[in-house]
């Protein structure tokens, strides 16, 4: 195994260490197109080598392919490794079937699955807001730590209203939520107090489904089974996970700008994108996901870049608050 190593981050209160830049396993249940089981392990295979020591999965990804590849990729491994998933969004479950015998059920499938005895990090995966200002669900997930099936809990949100619910439960020790060049309003909104509470944030969609790769134009073509062709418009879930709720062509509009005005030339883009995101000290954790061994060996190195300029992300904020928030559908 390589010996390369990335910088460490304590997972809010949990007292976790989980490196900067982590592995984002939603590919791996197929929802970017289809993915074979070779594939799937060559992956989390190559996250090892880089030193990437976290890794984000749910229930539902796949039906719990997603787990099953992770857990099978990770048994093979000595490496001592972070991994959370989530409990929310199965079939029965959302929007209204919450109970604590549900909840506890799904942890002990994801046990199986991941072939671990105890969950590092449960989170609660983008539940109602009405769900979570009820509170009962965080009372399940202390029962839950308390009989050892989880260590720590943490909850992913889709909007910054949600996270804030989230801040009011002293247990909570993470929030995941979307955050990229695309999604800025945390950095004022949200992100003090979640440091002055000791809550790490996890940031999700980190390139804007791939638009801050680079690497998509006009011409791409999408799987059908790829959320990027199906949920444009918000019909499967939350607009805001594909393209981060920004319309294609205009998310293409936008990366253009910050190749042309603002993209060092030194840095590839996703590298930029990484790296502006891990310059805030209240992020633990960035979590990527990657179709290929290349992408995760691009993506995990941009834990070690030079620190960007403080003028650029004046400017970058600026640029956001002027060009791009507009453009976003749905709630932020």
């Amino acid at each position: 195994m390589s010996s390369r190593k990335i910088a460490t981050r304590k997972l809010g209160k949990s007292g976790l260490q989980v490196t900067e830049v982590g592995l984002g396993c939603w590919q791996l249940g197929g929802e970017f197109g289809p993915i074979s089981e070779s594939d799937a392990h060559s992956i989390v295979e190559s996250a090892l080598d880089e030193g990437v020591r976290f890794f984000e999965t749910a229930d539902v990804y796949g039906a719990g392919q997603s787990e099953n590849h992770l857990g099978e990729a990770l048994f093979k491994s000595s490496a001592t490794t972070v991994v959370a998933t989530k409990y929310g969004r199965a079939h029965g479950v959302y929007p209204d079937g919450y109970s604590f015998n549900s909840m506890r059920d799904s942890v002990l499938r994801s046990q199986d699955r991941l072939q671990r005895d105890k969950i590092d990090l449960l989170q609660l995966h983008c539940i109602p807001h009405e769900q979570l200002e009820a509170g009962h669900v965080f009372d399940w997930l202390e029962e839950l730590k308390l009989q050892g099936q989880i260590s720590h809990y943490g909850a992913s949100v889709e909007t910054l209203a949600q996270a804030k619910t989230c801040l009011k439960y002293e247990g909570i020790s993470s929030i995941q939520l979307i955050f990229n060049l695309f999604r800025q309003t945390a950095v004022e909104s949200l992100f003090d107090e979640a440091q002055r509470k000791q809550v790490g944030i996890i940031a999700r969609v980190p390139l804007a489904s791939g638009l801050l790769s680079g690497k998509l134009s006009k011409d791409t073509h999408f799987d059908e089974s790829d959320h990027r062709f199906f949920n444009r418009q918000g019909d499967a879930f939350a607009i805001g996970e594909t393209f981060s709720g920004i319309d294609f062509e205009t998310g293409l509009k936008h990366v253009n700008s910050l190749y042309r005005h603002y993209k060092p030339a030194t840095l590839k883009m996703p590298e930029f994108a990484l790296r502006w995101i891990l310059a805030h000290p209240a992020v633990s954790c960035v979590i990527p996901g990657a179709s290929s061994a290349a992408q995760v060996i691009q993506n995990s190195r941009a834990a070690n870049l030079p620190h960007l300029e403080s003028t650029l992300h004046k400017n970058l904020f600026k640029f956001y608050n002027e060009q791009i928030k507009t453009t976003i559908k749905g709630e932020i």
